[in-house]
């Protein structure tokens, strides 16, 4: 089972990625990004290159896709909230997205 963060891994982990466009999320313990490209190729693309990490990984998103925009939200389960993993899929998210 996968630890959910302590107060001063969140601010270390998650933090950055706050920096970085991501928002928590009301009522839930989770992250959430748009990612939006140029067409629906890229998107698709990215999608595609982000399923292949988190296969890696065994961390899956919650994400959607309609035409050019991804939403991905990150949550760890087994955790019932936000793990390292969350923090280090939201990173590899944000350079295979060029952000």
């Amino acid at each position: 089972m996968t630890d959910k963060l302590t107060p001063a891994e969140r601010t270390e982990m998650i933090d950055p990625l706050l920096q970085s466009g991501w928002q928590l999320l009301d009522g839930r313990d989770a992250i959430h990004k748009s990612f939006v490209f140029k067409n629906f190729v890229e998107a698709f693309g990215f999608m595609t290159r982000a399923a292949l990490w988190a296969e890696k990984w065994n961390h899956h998103p919650e994400w959607s896709n309609v035409y050019k925009t991804v939403e991905v939200t990150l949550t760890t389960h087994d955790a019932d909230g936000l793990s390292a993993l969350d923090a280090k899929l939201g990173a590899k998210m944000d350079t295979l997205a060029g952000d």
